[in-house]
């Protein structure tokens, strides 16, 4: 449950600054690395935790291990972006 709330922020956060499109583009292309990303978060979370708080990058990078996370998290923003009022027109 954690986790769906945790993609679902991201999700959100993505919709929210128009960025729907691009960020399924992205999330398709990356699909057959995601477990690449999730090792290499593992590695640098020591200096991503200046930013980031280390328990969230710790769930993320968990998260990429499964191959389903992308996939759902794209559903998520297709979701998200076909919903009424869901970019922020600027």
């Amino acid at each position: 449950a954690e986790d769906l709330a945790l993609l679902d922020r991201v999700a959100e956060a993505i919709v929210r600054r128009g960025m729907a499109a691009p960020a399924a583009l992205f999330l398709e292309s990356v699909g057959p690395v995601n477990f690449l990303g999730s090792q290499a978060l593992h590695f640098f979370t020591p200096l991503l935790d200046v930013v980031f708080p280390q328990r969230e990058l710790e769930r993320i990078a968990t998260l990429l291990e499964r191959r389903d996370t992308l996939s759902r998290l794209a559903e998520m923003i297709e979701r998200r972006s076909e919903a009424p009022g869901a970019t922020n027109p600027r």
